[in-house]
Formats: C-alpha cells, structure tokens, sequence
C-alpha cells in the first residue's frame, strides 16, 4: 500500500503541521481516510465547505463547465465569469458597484491594499492586533502577530496596530496619510473574537469623517458562516472594500474584492491570470446560489445557537469561554489545545486551533443536528476525561 504521509513528508516543504491523516473522500459533513474510518469534519477545510464536502449542484456545475471552457484571460468577457460577478454586486451592498476577482483570500487582500493606496494617493494603514490577513508579503504586513513574520522582514512598510475593539486606540493612530483602516469583522484565526457593533458603526463614521476607507476582511466570515451572508451586516455598517474567498466556491480556489467607486484604478495597475476563469466561476455561482435557496444564514444562526445552548450547559472546568456567532465557534481553555485536537481526531471529531488555547470549529453549514450532538457529547468527554492528555 503506498503510504502517502511518507510521500508527502519526504517530498513537501515542510510549511505544515501535519496529522498524520490521509483524507481521500467526503461527503456533507463526513469524510473518510485511506482506511475507511470517518471523521466528522469541523475543520471544514478552514471554514471553506459551507456547502458541504461533494456538494452535488457544485460538483455539476464543475463537470459541465470543464467540459466547456476551463480558463479564460481576463481580456475578454465570460459567460460564467460576468454571472459571478453579477451575483456579488446582488448579494452585496448599493454602495460596491465594482468586483475584482482573484484565487484566494491573501490574494484578496494583497489587491484591496493596493487599490488603497493608487485610490487615495495615501500609504498607510491601521489594523487590529491578533488579526491574520494572509502570508504574502503585503497581507502579511498586514498581520499582527510577530512569528507569522519572523524571518521575512523587511515587510512592506507603513502599517499600525492597534487593540481589537477600542475606538479610542484606533482613533489615535489615525493620521494625514491612513489611507484605510483593515479589520476583521470576526477575528477568526486570531481567537474568534466577535466585533463590537457600536464599535464598527464608531470606526464607519471616522472613516467617513477622515476621507479613509474601511476595508472588513471577510475571507473567513463570508456566505453565510455567521448567520448573515456577510458578518459586517450584524453591524449595520456598509465597508468601501470587501475581501473575500474561502466558502465563495464550494472548495475550488476562488477570491473577490468588492469595492465601492471610491475605488478608481487604471489597465495595468493590477492583474491576475487564474482569477475569475469560467472553472471556478460557475463554482462559485453554483454555490452562492443553493446558500442561498437552501437559507444556509439562518441554518447557520440556529445550529451555532443549538451547539452554544447545549454545549455551555455542560460545565466543563477547563474551558475559560466560549464565543459562538453563527457556525464559528471557538473554545477557549485555561491550557494548550493541541493534545485535545489530536484526541479529537482520535475519536472521530476533526476540529482546528486559533492560537495555542482556542478550538476552532467551522463545520459545514449542511451539517445534521445529529452530528452536531456527537460533536458535543465527544468534546465533553475529551475535555472532561483528561486520561492521556498530556497539557
């Protein structure tokens, strides 16, 4: 039998920590390894199998288009691509009126920075700490915490930090040349930390006030995760730019930026060859559209709701708190979460950290309530029978 782990070990960059898992089939929120054991799956592919693993509209969508046109330059107009397009506009505020299609969220983010900068002739930019925009250079500029940058400085210069949540930082570190101020509107890989309405609607009006854009990093957030189709909308706020990726295309690598006109850019000033080909188009309208005719907003707010609820009446000593918004759930404990992942697993239940206390849990939105109540019942047991975990 091959053995696959050792190819990849032998052969990769080592850029991952790996489980020692091969993955070859899934199916809703199920998948299963090499060996025939089934795991249920809260890792989600980092949140990007909202609509579930196989997922049959999208899988048709791929088949059909493949066998039509995969890849089209960005010259000339698609059919797939010119729909997708039409949908974001739709399915996001009057104010975006322009739409930037791209492969991946860093991607996403990398293009919204410097449409930032040509648009306002202004270069600097003001984030929150323990945010995570992406590790290319410029969304890793843009990204807090020091160890993602360890090693790779110089980055790109004229970015500010300031704590998530307090207007009053923030408000300080503005200055004649912000042209933008990036938050996340969950901190997800950060914690999941949940944003402050007032405090978002507070950093609209600065924005507005200060000639400044506000950019809401929604990579993780996006279609549908917290229980709107978008998390800013828990605010009431309309962001200038909007980054987007992950659940956009049902697995295939996809990214967006949607921007308001105060976005103004030139032929030439940016590009992309992958982003927008017909493949991961009609993917990625295939899966917007069944989000939408199957309400996965209001799955997502019941079942988040349904796990929070009988999850927290638990009691369990080791957990500090637990931020739930939608399906984005984080477990925070009082001690490192690895050996309780790796448990986890061992038992069936694929979860995923955000730092090194906190379990993330980004589930299909598809997922059954029977699941969910395994996942519970084996999260109680894991945290409360500590035999073998070694903290």
């Amino acid at each position: 039998m091959i053995d696959y782990n050792q190819i990849e070990n032998e052969y990769s960059v080592h850029l991952s920590n790996q489980h020692h898992l091969v993955l070859i089939r899934g199916e809703n929120a199920t998948v299963w390894d090499v060996e025939g054991k089934e795991y249920i799956d809260c890792n989600g592919g980092h949140g990007v199998v909202s609509v579930g693993h196989a997922n049959k509209r999208v899988v048709s969508a791929i088949r059909e288009q493949a066998a039509r046109l995969m890849t089209c330059a960005a010259s000339y107009s698609n059919d797939k691509r010119s729909m997708l397009i039409q949908k974001l506009i739709e399915i996001t505020p009057d104010t975006l009126n322009q739409v930037f299609l791209c492969n991946s969220g860093a991607e996403s983010v990398e293009a919204a920075l410097k449409f930032a900068r040509y648009s306002t002739r202004k270069k600097n930019f003001i984030g929150a700490m323990r945010n995570f925009h992406g590790r290319t250079f410029g969304a890793l500029s843009a990204t807090y915490h020091p160890s993602y940058k360890k090693g790779f400085e110089p980055l790109v210069p004229g970015f500010k930090f300031v704590p998530y949540n307090n207007f009053e930082k923030l408000s300080e570190a503005v200055d004649d040349n912000t042209a933008a101020i990036l938050l996340e509107a969950v901190q997800g890989t950060g914690g999941v930390y949940i944003g402050d309405k007032k405090y978002f609607q507070r950093v609209r009006n600065l924005c507005d006030q200060k000639n400044i854009l506000l950019i809401l990093d929604e990579v993780q957030t996006g279609f549908c995760r917290t229980g709107k189709m978008f998390a800013f909308e828990h605010f009431d706020i309309e962001p200038d730019m909007i980054c987007l990726a992950k659940a956009m295309a049902g697995g295939v690598p996809v990214g967006a930026v949607v921007c308001s006109d105060k976005i103004s850019m030139k032929p030439g000033k940016h590009g992309t060859t992958f982003g927008g080909n017909p493949l991961a188009s009609a993917a990625a309208l295939a899966t917007i559209e069944f989000m939408q005719e199957k309400n996965l907003a209001e799955q997502a707010m019941e079942k988040g709701n349904y796990f929070f609820k009988r999850f927290t009446a638990r009691q369990i000593d080791c957990i500090r708190e637990v931020r739930q918004i939608g399906l984005m759930i984080g477990i925070e404990l009082k001690e490192r979460v690895q050996p309780y992942i790796s448990e986890l697993q061992k038992r069936g239940v694929l979860t995923l950290p955000a730092g090194s206390t906190v379990i993330r849990l980004m589930p299909p939105l598809t997922i059954s309530y029977d699941q969910l109540d395994i996942v519970i019942d084996t999260l109680t047991t894991v945290l409360k029978d500590r035999t073998g975990i070694s903290v």
